[in-house]
């Protein structure tokens, strides 16, 4: 792959090569082959252009995962325009936040959302009159950034606050493309993408596979069922998901079971910890596959752990050793990085961006890690999630490792509670399995007989599912709320 612009990375792609399968209408998917989505990104960049946008402006782009949203982004860059993907899936009055601080001089949207888009802001909706006059066909060749050109802007929040807006560059993510295609060819690949195009999970595996000239089944969001029947549906190859989405899978193990699975032979995971009783789901699940647990942050990448340079195996809990051209240490037991996919900073937020990027461009991932005698890397918790319960810190994760072991547990996430005592202290939600009834005492002795007894929960609440965020995370916040409410 030799593009320079980081919407230009299909050129290279069998023209009559199916691109995009696009599921919204799941009787009825469309497909795009890469000719097709090559004439529509390049229609795009030279509409925009038409209209008077001018290089380094910001265009947003409001819809759920669909062809357009892939033809919009990719158009986006190549005119030399910045891509904004907006999460459709926050609440008006924080969209309302992200559009002010942002300023885009077009948002590109489809119809479900109109709605979130407040007065004033000029959009552009997706199978609209207006939407076919905006794209301009013919030839554009793609605009070819200076060197740390703002290529898109992901906008994220963290734990809490004000959404931040991450400037990510050109360079920085042709770079982590080029090192997920190592170990190629992909082009055989069918890979499924549920995740949503706004966050960098679905989003950095979505340009890997276009690059790649593969195919990508393209749901607009994740549902258990519909993912489950999309493997058989478009025999699909590859599997990428967060592991909440696939520990909501099991739950529908009699659908799963009566699937043919076997044309899958890569799962790839991320953002968030796997436990053991996941992992091994997964491999009775998916006997052919290669499973793999990889960390990244929007801030500096998706391409940050690889196999160890010396050839040792990677224990499976572990996330292994830097990647070529990766820096890392630890500070304070901090994850700290240093990659080519750094971001340049937080838009309009040099405060927040000066709290996590140093001078010398070292980033403050906010993630604690361990690295073993090998040298090897250990996912502990997120400081932001860490609570101090009567003087001992506790890191949720760690606890919900110990909780997944337990053969009555589906899922668990554990929250703080204000404790006049111990300051806060951790209680548990948990999905049971199918056809278990678990007893609170039971989980809670289960935890004191496995983990230092101040990790117990004091309370374990049993729900059918746990929430997820936009992300398709669990979402902690709300949980926390639930929980609040519980001890007043």
């Amino acid at each position: 792959m030799d593009a320079a612009n980081l919407g230009d990375l299909t050129r290279a792609a069998d023209p009559s090569k199916a691109a995009i399968i696009d599921c919204r209408d799941w009787n009825n998917p469309a497909t795009l082959n890469y000719g097709a989505l090559e004439q529509f990104a390049s229609a795009i960049a030279r509409g925009l252009l038409a209209r008077g946008l001018k290089r380094g402006e910001r265009v947003a782009v409001l819809s759920a995962n669909r062809g357009e949203f892939v033809a919009a982004y990719l158009g986006i860059m190549r005119a030399g325009l910045v891509a904004v993907p907006l999460n459709h899936k926050l609440p008006r009055p924080a969209l309302e936040i992200v559009l002010e601080d942002c300023a885009p001089r077009l948002v590109l949207y489809e119809a479900d959302r109109r709605t979130l888009l407040p007065p004033g802001i000029h959009g552009v909706e997706f199978a609209s009159e207006e939407w076919r006059a905006l794209q301009d066909p013919g030839p554009f060749v793609a605009v070819v950034p200076a060197p740390r050109e703002p290529a898109m802007i992901l906008y994220t929040s963290g734990s809490s606050g004000r959404p931040k807006g991450v400037v990510l560059t050109h360079e920085g993510h042709l770079w982590a493309v080029r090192m997920r295609l190592r170990g190629g060819p992909y082009d055989h690949h069918r890979l499924l993408i549920a995740a949503p195009l706004f966050h960098m999970n679905g989003l950095g595996t979505l340009k890997f596979a276009l690059a790649a000239g593969a195919t990508v089944v393209l749901l607009p969001q994740f549902e258990t069922r519909r993912y489950i029947e999309s493997i058989e549906r478009f025999a699909c190859t590859w599997l990428t998901a967060v592991p909440p989405m696939l520990a909501m899978m099991f739950r529908e193990r009699a659908l799963l079971d009566s699937i043919d699975v076997s044309s899958v032979t890569a799962i790839r995971m991320g953002s968030a910890p796997v436990s053991e009783r996941l992992r091994a789901q997964i491999k009775e699940a998916f006997p052919s596959a290669r499973v793999l647990n990889v960390y990244g942050t929007t801030e500096a990448g998706p391409v940050v752990f690889g196999p160890d340079p010396q050839g040792r195996p990677k224990p499976d809990a572990a996330l292994g050793w830097p990647q070529p051209g990766v820096e890392l240490k630890l500070v304070a037991g901090e994850l700290w990085q240093r990659t080519p996919a750094l971001m340049l900073g937080y838009f309009n937020d040099p405060e927040r961006t000066a709290a996590v990027l140093t001078t010398d461009g070292w980033y403050k991932s906010g993630d604690v890690f361990r690295r073993d005698e090998n040298g090897c890397y250990w996912f502990v918790g997120r400081n932001d999630d860490m609570f101090v319960s009567g003087g001992e810190n506790i890191f949720p994760s760690e606890v919900e490792l110990v909780l997944a072991r337990h053969p009555d547990v589906a899922q668990a996430c554990v929250v703080p509670v204000p404790d006049e005592i111990k300051g806060t202290k951790p209680v548990a939600f948990v999905v049971p399995r199918a056809g278990s009834h678990p007893q609170e005492e039971a989980i809670k002795r289960f935890v004191l007989d496995n983990a230092p007894a101040y990790q117990h929960p004091r309370r374990v609440f049993f729900v059918p599912e746990l929430p997820l965020a936009g992300t398709n995370k669990v979402d902690r916040k709300a949980l926390e709320s639930i929980a609040l409410k519980e001890f007043q």
